[in-house]
């Protein structure tokens, strides 16, 4: 027999777990001894966090990250092939999406191995959700070229294919490039073009607002090393 792979979701704001994780992540942690993880001390810690009374120094830790080979997967889920259940747990969110563990889930696919996904945060889409825009065709862009010219290239298209498709575009930045990213976007979009912001989702200070680029000109608002989501919608 061989063991379950868990995909369990990890907070996206500190102080959290107890509030938005669900009675069902809890469990399973609870009974789960065998982890893929994108970053070790996050992973205790996340656990940790969850007070469900384990001692982590009896739990197993590998490393998953996107610079894990699939010829390294035999040997890091060893243990459901053995029998033993595993999870997954990424940096932030749910595994698999935007995250590296879709290597391990489509190795586990290949293998006969049962994928179990849990419900809970996931950025892109809580961010879709609040924004107002279509959520019947969207796609997530996850990051944008780092290089000025490229980047505004980058924005343009997302803009035409926005209007063509009727498509939302969804996308990220890396927190110390928000700002940078912001003021592109600005410049590049068409005034009428909508855009919103999303940041530090789930926190107490979460802030999702919806408005066109032309007002966005008309407003501040500081993103600077703050976790945010941007979606851009031109469309009908």
């Amino acid at each position: 027999m061989k063991g379950k792979l868990y995909l369990i979701p990890s907070i996206l704001a500190a102080d959290t777990s107890l509030t938005i994780m669900s009675p069902q992540i809890k469990e399973v942690v609870k009974n789960t001894k065998y982890y893929l993880v994108e970053e070790l001390r996050t992973a205790r810690r996340y656990i940790s966090s969850l007070k469900l009374g384990l001692v982590i120094e009896d739990l197993h830790f590998e490393i998953l990250n996107k610079k894990t080979r699939t010829a390294q997967l035999q040997q890091l889920m060893q243990p459901i092939l053995n029998g033993e259940d595993m999870g997954i747990i990424s940096e932030a969110g749910c595994p698999g999406i935007a995250d590296p563990g879709a290597v391990a889930v489509a190795w586990a696919h290949e293998k006969g191995i049962q994928v179990v996904p849990l419900s809970g945060p996931s950025s892109m889409f809580l961010a879709l959700m609040g924004s107002g825009f279509n959520g019947q065709s969207f796609a997530f862009h996850g990051y944008l070229p780092i290089d000025k010219k490229d980047r505004a290239q980058a924005i343009k298209n997302l803009e035409a294919e926005s209007i063509k498709m009727n498509r939302t575009q969804i996308f990220m930045e890396t927190p110390f490039r928000n700002n940078q990213v912001l003021e592109d976007l600005k410049t590049q979009l068409h005034p009428n073009t909508k855009l919103c912001i999303a940041k530090n989702l789930t926190a107490s200070d979460e802030v999702i607002v919806t408005k066109t680029i032309q007002d966005w000109k008309k407003s501040k608002i500081d993103l600077h090393k703050i976790p945010t989501v941007f979606i851009i919608y031109a469309g009908n």
